[in-house]
């Protein structure tokens, strides 16, 4: 058997929540294999409830799925716990269905004091960070000086807790910060604890030996492809690879493992947090996009910014994951309007470009739109493809054409029955 991924090919908050959570049943592993506390994907339950799971795998509320974070996510004690107790209050209770890699590396609560002195630092340049200790908790990964859940189990792990916490006071004080006050440093103990309880697995091993057993496995991705650290818009990305080649590092598999690969678009594209994004909108139709798309993020409750779709950055991040499959959301959002646009190309310094240029930061692209007929008016799903607007038929047949993939799934709306699969 074989990987099958799924992830976003734009800024994130894509939609990737709702597609694993559909896609889940056909599968016995779901696996998280980057990021951390900065992702939210957002679940509507069948009695309607909206829940949004931050570290924790999207099938989790399936009884028969095993959910895998792997050694490629960051962990949050305190957030964890917290995601617990919150599932707890709709009678999940993960208990052997929740595994945790012990190669993941831990968010301390001084992560996050150095995740805000840098980004006060910054001043002006901010990247947007959401906050978390995420970056910093990066840093001591790459800087080997990182925690992991594996030694929780160490005699000496509280030892280890404090000499890596004092490496970050250190440090604060290159930032003015002398002697801070540790914010729920008691807390996050306690949340150890709670951690431990969770059964620890050796997630390489795990992950290859359920694929040699025949197990379907489904990775799951958090935030996006053009927020990959080497290949999206740096620096305003994430820490962490987000795209296809990611799940290799973050799940302990080999390339020739990867089956399918289903990417995430929205109908139009969002982003939130600093950052280019030539194709964003200041104007009515900006507004409307949000304002009907309720386009506030899932983990910061920030406003995103919105325009219209970006198909060159679309080809290229289907280009890194190897993308064999689409899956487009929110294409009820559009439905108000009575023509839409698409950027076909970015203009810069008078010349035309179809692909995405080295530093996007450094550049101001004038977007190529051309202009499409809406189908302006609501749909149904449950008539198939066919039942669909004739616009919007030739809308989807417009996308496939030019980025080269099909269109798997189209999602208007988030509940599970406002998805088609096709």
């Amino acid at each position: 058997m074989k990987v099958d991924v799924l992830l976003g090919l734009q800024w994130g908050d894509e939609g990737k929540g709702k597609i694993v959570d559909y896609l889940a049943e056909k599968y016995d592993i779901i696996a998280r294999f980057q990021g951390g506390p900065n992702a939210g994907h957002t679940l509507i339950l069948k009695d309607g409830k909206k829940f949004v799971l931050h570290t924790i795998p999207s099938g989790i509320f399936l009884e028969h799925t095993i959910n895998l974070v792997g050694a490629g996510v960051v962990i949050d004690p305190v957030t964890f716990k917290k995601e617990l107790d919150e599932l707890a209050t709709t009678g999940t209770y993960p208990g052997n269905r929740l595994l945790i890699s012990r190669k993941a590396h831990l968010i301390l609560p001084t992560h996050k004091l150095l995740d805000a002195a840098s980004e006060t630092a910054k001043g002006n340049d901010k990247i947007g960070s959401t906050l978390k200790g995420i970056g910093p908790a990066y840093m001591d990964k790459t800087g080997r000086n990182g925690l992991r859940v594996g030694d929780t189990e160490l005699p000496d792990f509280l030892s280890r807790y404090e000499k890596l916490k004092q490496k970050h006071l250190d440090l604060l004080q290159l930032y003015g910060i002398q002697n801070p006050e540790i914010p729920g440093e008691q807390e996050w103990l306690d949340a150890i604890a709670t951690l431990k309880q969770l059964p620890f697995v050796d997630g390489e091993y795990y992950i290859n030996e359920a694929l040699q057993a025949g197990k379907r496995v489904l990775a799951e991705g958090a935030q996006g492809s053009m927020l990959d650290v080497d290949h999206g818009t740096y620096p305003f990305v994430t820490s962490s690879n987000t795209i296809t080649a990611g799940v290799c590092t973050g799940l302990g598999i080999a390339p020739s493992s990867i089956g399918e690969v289903i990417g995430i678009t929205k109908a139009y594209c969002t982003r939130v947090g600093s950052g280019p994004f030539p194709t964003e909108l200041f104007d009515e139709d900006g507004e409307a996009l949000r304002r009907i798309g309720s386009e506030f993020g899932a983990t910061t409750g920030r406003p995103r910014r919105c325009g219209w779709i970006d198909l060159p950055a679309l080809r290229y991040t289907i280009m890194l994951n190897g993308v064999t499959q689409l899956a487009l959301t929110k294409v009820d959002v559009l439905n108000e309007f009575a023509t839409i646009k698409a950027c076909t190309g970015y203009k810069i310094d008078g010349q035309l470009t179809n692909g995405v240029p080295f530093d996007l930061t450094g550049t101001t692209p004038e977007p190529e739109y051309l202009t499409i007929e809406g189908w302006n008016c609501d749909f149904e799903i449950d008539g198939g493809i066919s039942g669909l607007p004739q616009q919007l038929q030739s809308y989807l047949q417009f996308l496939e054409q030019e980025l080269g993939v099909r269109i798997s799934m189209l999602s208007a709306g988030p509940e599970r029955d406002k998805l088609m699969e096709f």
